[in-house]
């Protein structure tokens, strides 16, 4: 028998993956060819989905961006035994843009059915946790603080040093939180985490609890991801079943229960505390600190909020140790990050390698230049609150330090490219306009700030470029900077000060030279 693997995530589905799986599947049937159709996670390389895999004794063979009515054809060229064709990759193992990569978090995406805890298990998975058992809850958050993993959800703050803190703290009850609301333009990484390896980031959040004594857990994500919520909870329900979340977390005295908590569909929930209020199933506005959530979280109880990514690191973290992973990457930023590739980009998908690469290698060696063909000419990092880096700023290591110099930040690894059409003065309008529809309303530099941001942009692209406009939009920028309760306000003018400081002439300014990062 021949195994087929089709994947079955959304990026894949939206592309006619179901469709594709039947049309394999009745073909083979009217063709008497024995096969065993494989759902499988996404490998990630999105430009070529969907990607349907064939294994053979060289490995698995790909065919890319197979559509319904190419079936017939493909069986007609051998298929199920690899077959030249067309859409023939070659063995996926050896496709430049997966093979040059450090795949550490995303080692077993697309390898698997995302649902078979056998597949999981039998590829590593489980033995971080199993580990863990075995050690002192303050040998765990110790050995978390010496990897080196930072929150990958953008702020960066140590993991370790969150999860000492709440096993610290004296309460009748603890809690882990999953922040999965993936509102960031051009970010998918997380999605890619619950869809193609679920048990990963199951079995981090479990480790979390037993290290900090939470015996309760929250899986926030975002409501448009309906087969995300769908998948973790048929994994929840496999994984309980398998004994690792209950009562007796694998027959041990640790207990801990896992649910999903679909978002409310506000792009400002993914702020920890405006997150923490919607699961309380409060309007989600954003709270004060202190107190931190880690003393004062869910339900006021002492509360460890980490990204996905964070949560779905830390297996691999008690499995190979700390040193392990603490000897990728630069500087204070150790171990991996999956940089997401968007936008006007040939060869979108994620490309997961230690901190230090560049954008320039990201987009040359893994996009491969723009879809339109046209010279790059910026690039947004970190979500749509993120600064747009110009080609002098593209040889600087991806690390949080050395972005932080001139501005920029890493965040959440996302990468939407633009190239010489895009006109920066109308993206920076947009930041504004986005941060006053998304406001929770809560601080007046945001709600206001923008509002005003936005009108402020708007006369300017009309033509009043006189001094006193550009000084009010850079004056309103650092009151947002500098009053706002959280990053929403506080970030929006990243790109708006990017943009007019590095392309001015899109706001019919004279282009001077760059001003200096404060």
């Amino acid at each position: 028998m021949t195994r087929i693997y089709v994947p079955c995530d959304s990026s894949a589905l939206a592309l006619g993956a179901d469709r594709i799986a039947k049309a394999i599947a009745s073909e083979a049937e009217q063709r008497g060819i024995d096969v065993q159709i494989v759902r499988n996670g996404s490998r990630g390389l999105l430009y070529l989905e969907p990607l349907v895999e064939v294994e053979t004794a060289q490995g698995r063979i790909g065919y890319a961006n197979v559509e319904e009515d190419e079936i017939a054809a493909l069986f007609d060229a051998g298929l199920h035994e690899g077959g030249a064709h067309a859409k023939n990759v070659g063995v996926v193992d050896d496709i430049p843009y997966l093979k040059k990569q450090q795949r550490l978090t995303f080692a077993r995406i697309g390898i698997t059915d995302p649902l078979s805890i056998d597949d999981y298990v039998s590829l590593g998975g489980l033995q971080g946790l199993r580990n863990v058992l075995e050690m002192n809850g303050d040998a765990v958050c110790e050995a978390l603080v010496d990897s080196g993993l930072r929150g990958r959800g953008g702020a960066a703050f140590p993991a370790g040093i969150k999860w000492k803190t709440v096993r610290a703290a004296l309460a009748d009850q603890k809690y882990i939180v999953c922040n999965a609301d993936e509102g960031d333009s051009g970010t998918f990484s997380d999605r890619l985490v619950m869809e193609s390896d679920p048990y990963m980031l199951i079995e981090g959040m479990i480790i979390a609890g037993v290290a900090t004594g939470a015996t309760e857990g929250y899986i926030y994500v975002r409501s448009e991801y309906p087969h995300s919520i769908a998948t973790l909870n048929r994994a929840i329900d496999n994984a309980r079943d398998a004994g690792w979340l209950g009562a007796s977390v694998l027959g041990t005295s640790h207990a801990f229960e896992l649910y999903v908590a679909k978002g409310a569909g506000s792009y400002v929930c993914g702020e920890e505390t405006a997150l923490l209020e919607s699961l309380e199933g409060k309007r989600g506005i954003v709270r004060a600190k202190p107190p931190v959530p880690a003393l004062t979280g869910l339900y006021g109880k002492p509360t460890v909020i980490n990204n996905v990514i964070t949560l779905a690191t830390v297996p691999i973290i008690f499995a190979k140790g700390a040193a392990f992973y603490r000897d990728y990457g630069m500087g204070r930023s150790r171990g991996t990050l999956p940089f997401q590739l968007a936008g006007n980009v040939k060869q979108g998908g994620l490309v997961e390698l230690a901190f230090g690469v560049t954008l320039r290698e990201l987009i040359r060696d893994f996009g491969d230049g723009t879809a339109s063909g046209r010279p790059a000419r910026a690039v947004q990092v970190g979500g749509p609150l993120g600064t747009y880096l110009p080609e002098s700023q593209w040889d600087i290591p991806l690390d949080y330090e050395e972005y932080a110099k001139v501005g920029a930040v890493v965040g959440h690894g996302g990468l939407v490219i633009h190239d010489d059409t895009s006109n920066l003065a109308e993206l920076a309008q947009y930041a504004m306009h986005f941060c006053a529809i998304e406001s929770c309303g809560k601080c007046t530099p945001c709600r206001i700030g923008s509002t005003r941001g936005e009108e402020v942009i708007a006369k300017i692209r009309e033509g009043d470029t006189s001094v006193k406009q550009i000084t009010l939009l850079r004056e309103l920028c650092d009151t947002m900077i500098g009053g706002s309760l959280c990053a929403m306000g506080g970030m929006t003018p990243f790109p708006v000060l990017s943009a007019l400081d590095h392309f001015p002439e899109d706001f019919g300014l004279p282009r001077t030279p760059a001003r200096k990062a404060a």
